[in-house]
């Protein structure tokens, strides 16, 4: 089957949950989070949770295992602590959890990036792939890193995404 058919096949709405990652960020300063929750909701997506957490692994993987956990959420968007300061753990925690990698993710992200910000592209450890039946992706915190992956490659292939992890 062509890939086009399998995107006709496709369900058409997901239902996700979005984590904010930041020592920094509360519900009115990010930004981030709410342009991944205003892009999906825009496409007919449907909320399940949304919650910040500090970047601290044990409370990252914390609410990974409440997010993958929920019988309501097919995909987990993790958005924050990917680059390569101190503090940033949230690659090491998300690798963790993923059952299989969608490496292309990461490479075509990055391409992109390089694309738009150059060199400093290569910074960036955005990572996707499923989790415990569901879809897992992690981004960089910034607004034009998220707007470019939601736009670029989230949004095109979600709704596929989920639909080939549910066997349809």
């Amino acid at each position: 089957m062509a890939v086009h058919e399998h995107k006709e096949k496709a369900q058409k709405n997901v239902r996700y949950f979005v984590i904010t990652v930041s020592d920094s960020r509360d519900e009115n300063t990010d930004t981030s989070g709410q342009t991944i929750k205003q892009l999906l909701s825009g496409a007919g997506h449907h909320a399940a949770g949304y919650r910040i957490v500090k970047d601290e692994p044990l409370e990252i993987a914390a609410l990974l295992e409440e997010a993958l956990g929920k019988a309501d959420v097919e995909a987990v968007i993790v958005n924050g602590g990917t680059g390569i300061a101190p503090r940033d753990g949230t690659y090491e925690v998300v690798s963790r959890f993923l059952d299989k990698k969608l490496d292309g993710f990461g490479e075509i992200f990055r391409y992109l990036s390089y694309l738009d910000i150059g060199s400093a592209a290569i910074m960036s450890r955005a990572a996707a792939g499923t989790a415990r039946g569901k879809v897992l992706i992690s981004l960089p915190g910034s607004k034009g890193a998220v707007t470019l992956a939601m736009e670029k490659l989230i949004l095109p292939e979600i709704c596929h995404m989920v639909s080939q992890l549910q066997g349809r």
